[in-house]
């Protein structure tokens, strides 16, 4: 039996924080099989609208659906199929890569022989099979923001939410980890990602362009780019705002 295919669709979503609107009638479809980048500048309402697909926020109004093989489901049935990586992520400064590593083992119940096989296997496309016994509190950006990664994905999940996996890293670390990224969509899973870096939309297979909580374009980043005639993405948002 194959994989099986995930998707996250939100209908009119509209979240706002008392006179603030962070989201506003937003209505995207979000499948397996494609890196979708949900791109724009800070305050778009990115990181609101990953939490409303968790169930961290409630929406104001619209609703978020979910989906495993075309059939409706709710979100407790794929909870256990679901990794999130927020911005700000809380590592323990005092504990080293495989201390991690280990909790986390615990924590989702992985049995001995699936952890060493996944272990090995992060360790490797992280390329920190010679740190792991340094301290998270001791790690680069690039390197704390890889053992975050590694964390969500020990227990192999089918939909990954990551927000801002990016941002504050220096330029190598974020090839890195987009390499890494790769990785995971070559397994065919589920992957949303936030980042407010224009030039990381057109690494993305499919994007949803957001500015101030609208939704304001959507589609294959070279095909936006084209219909639109312009050459960057930085242009682009400066188009959608001056329409």
């Amino acid at each position: 039996m194959g994989q099986s295919a995930y998707a996250i669709e939100t209908r009119n979503l509209t979240k706002s924080f008392k006179s603030v609107v962070a989201l506003n009638d937003v209505s995207v479809r979000l499948e397996s099989g494609i890196m979708h980048g949900v791109i724009g500048p800070e305050g778009a309402g990115k990181t609101t609208l990953l939490r409303v697909m968790l169930g961290l926020l409630r929406p104001s109004s619209g609703e978020v659906a979910y989906e495993q093989d075309k059939t409706t489901v709710s979100f407790e049935d794929l909870r256990d199929s679901v990794a999130y990586m927020p911005q700000q992520q809380s590592l323990y400064p005092d504990l080293s890569i495989d201390e991690h590593l280990e909790f986390f083992k615990e924590l989702y119940g992985i049995d001995k022989h699936t952890y060493k096989t996944k272990r090995d296997e992060l360790l490797q496309i992280t390329r920190l099979a010679s740190f792991t016994d340094r301290l998270a509190g001791q790690l680069s950006g690039g390197m704390y923001k890889k053992l975050g990664l590694m964390c969500a994905l020990l227990r192999s999940p089918n939909i990954v939410l990551l927000d801002e996996p990016t941002n504050g890293v220096d330029p190598i670390s974020r090839r890195e980890f987009w390499d890494l990224l790769y990785h995971l969509a070559d397994q065919k899973i589920l992957i949303i990602l936030t980042t407010s870096y224009m030039d990381e939309a057109e690494r993305c297979g499919f994007v949803h362009l957001l500015e101030r909580g609208t939704l304001v374009a959507e589609g294959e980043p070279r095909k936006l780019l084209q219909e639109a005639h312009v050459n960057s993405f930085d242009e682009l948002f400066l188009q959608k705002g001056a329409s």
